[in-house]
């Protein structure tokens, strides 16, 4: 086994965990969710049946997520996130009769590589985080986020962009839509609501 899980941690045995990976205490890892190489799975946290997570993914204490939820590489899940899977949630039907697995349709969260989910943010799905993103804590996402986007509120706007380091992007005066990290100096250019790099 080259990756390490805690003795109070419930991994199953079809779950795949990939190398370097740390699973700390009270985390569940469900039936066939598969985890890439380097990932930190913090103490409660839940990873639903078939959750596909990538490489160096950290989610932190108490992070919830549901199935059929898609983790790029490089993603980080703040404590206590929530990424939902069911777009009417109901515990019984019209008849009052309990819901069972096959009485409705997961609907899954996708966050795209190196997205940040800050702090009790909630993913209501089905939604995709873009690349390179970034969600303030407390938010609700109930949309799509641009890739490069951060968003804050409830529900979650768009309220500027962040660079690759995380960092708020400034605009540049001399140059309408361009903007600039002031940590890293890269660059980007906006035109018609869409982030790129330059």
């Amino acid at each position: 086994m080259n990756y390490r899980v805690q003795p109070t941690a419930q991994v199953h045995e079809t779950a795949e965990i990939g190398a370097g990976s740390s699973v700390w205490e009270l985390a569940q890892i469900r039936e066939g969710a598969r985890l890439g190489e380097a990932c930190v799975v913090g103490r409660g946290a839940y990873v639903g049946t078939g959750v596909r997570i990538g490489d160096n993914v950290k989610l932190q204490n108490y992070a919830l997520v549901y199935e059929p939820a898609e983790l790029g590489d490089g993603v980080f899940v703040g404590p206590a996130v929530v990424l939902t899977n069911d777009h009417n949630p109901r515990s019984v039907d019209p008849e009052g009769k309990q819901k069972r697995g096959g009485d409705w349709e997961a609907v899954g969260v996708r966050v795209a590589e190196g997205a940040s989910l800050g702090a009790r943010s909630v993913c209501v799905a089905p939604v995709r985080v873009g690349r390179w993103s970034m969600v303030a804590a407390g938010a609700v996402v109930t949309r799509d986020v641009p890739d490069f986007a951060l968003v804050a509120g409830v529900p979650a706007r768009r309220i500027g962009w962040v660079g690759r380091s995380g960092v708020r992007l400034v605009e540049r005066e001399e140059e309408n839509g361009v903007w600039e990290c002031p940590q890293t100096g890269a660059v980007y250019e906006e035109k018609d609501g869409v982030l790129t790099e330059r």
